[in-house]
This record gives structure tokens, C-alpha cells and sequence, in this order.
């Protein structure tokens, strides 16, 4: 069922004012906000409906701290200052789920036919899923900053460890400062990243 266009106000928000964000001010995220956020971007499409994506915010300081110890040295102060970071990872068996997530067919043999397959359904999946929070977050107001600086080994030993679940990105999350904010930087033109056929 297709809706109105959003007005101007809402279309900036969520694309042509919204930026990634480096510096945080002390707004708390509560663990309402955050239920709130994944009930709202858990709706996004995926494949079959099978949400591969897993989550874990790091929302206590001693958890920031732990990610902050697997990340870049210029990203830990964004870590340790934002009031979340959210660690978005992929289940590469998330086939398992598909009774329940996709109860109209068997879909499991769609996917689990091949490991290298199915790891790259989650893996890909688990991007549009990530990018449906950056979108939902935006939508409720909160400012995101993700980012791919980190130690892919360090965060799936310190925060999957005893799980297949692999980390695709991290992403901080909450009320953004000027902070570190170059001016807005350019996008390709049309002509130079699409075409028509």
C-alpha cells in the first residue's frame, strides 16, 4: 500500500541534513529508546524475511569500554562517548529461523544448500537490516556514527565468542554534537553512479 511523500521536514531529517556523527553531548539512551528503535527498524524487508541480523548495544560504560578496546585508536573516543554503540552481526546459519520468520514454505534449502551462500544472504542482509537502523534512529530523532574501524576478531572473541555470529560494522548511537563535522562532503552525480536502461 504506497503513502503520501514525506514533507521536506522529514525527507531532511532522515537524508539531506542528517550526517555521521564523531562527538556525542550527554542525552541518555534508555533501554526504552533502544526497544523502541528495534521495534521500528526490525520491519524493514529482508530476504525471505530472514533477518539475519543480530545486535547487542553496548550501553553500559563497561561495555564501551570493552568495544572501545577492540576498535581503532581514532575511534575509541567516539565509543567512549557515545551513550551507545550498537555491534551489528550476522548469523550465517539464520536459515534455522526460517520456520518461524517464513512459515509459508520450507525455505531453509534456499539458503542452506551452501555455507559461502548463506554467509553471504546473512552478511548482505544484515547490511540492509543495519541501514534500516541508521534510518529508524534517524527517524525518532537520535544522530548515528557508523563506523568499520575496528578488529573484526577482537569484537566477534570479545562479544560472539561461543556463537557462529560474525560482526559486520559497529554503529554509535544518540544525540550528536558539532564535534569533528567536516562540511557536508559531495555525492556522485547521477551521470557518474547510475544509468537508465
Amino acid at each position: 500500500m504506497a503513502g503520501e511523500p514525506l514533507p521536506d521536514a522529514a525527507l531532511a531529517q532522515l537524508f539531506t541534513d542528517a550526517r555521521t556523527h564523531y562527538g556525542w553531548d550527554d542525552t541518555p539512551v534508555s533501554e526504552a529508546d533502544l526497544r523502541q528503535l528495534y521495534d521500528l527498524f526490525k520491519m524493514g524487508p529482508t530476504s525471505a524475511n530472514s533477518s539475519p541480523a543480530r545486535f547487542i548495544f553496548c550501553h553500559s560504560t563497561a561495555a564501551r569500554e570493552r568495544l572501545a578496546a577492540c576498535v581503532s585508536a581514532a575511534n575509541q573516543p567516539k565509543v567512549k562517548a557515545a551513550p551507545v554503540t550498537v555491534i551489528i552481526g550476522f548469523d550465517p546459519e539464520f536459515y534455522d529461523r526460517l520456520p518461524e520468520l517464513f512459515p509459508h514454505v520450507d525455505a531453509r534449502p534456499w539458503f542452506n544448500w551452501s555455507a559461502d551462500f548463506a554467509r553471504e544472504t546473512a552478511f548482505r542482509n544484515s547490511s540492509l537490516q543495519a541501514a534500516w537502523l541508521i534510518m529508524a534512529a534517524r527517524a525518532l530523532g537520535w544522530d548515528t556514527g557508523p563506523m568499520s574501524g575496528f578488529a573484526k576478531p577482537a569484537v566477534d572473541a570479545e562479544f560472539w565468542a561461543g556463537t557462529k555470529i560474525e560482526t559486520n560494522f559497529i554503529c554509535s548511537l544518540g544525540k550528536g554534537t558539532a564535534e569533528g563535522l567536516f562540511p557536508r562532503l559531495p555525492r556522485l552525480a547521477f551521470e557518474d553512479a547510475a544509468r537508465i536502461l
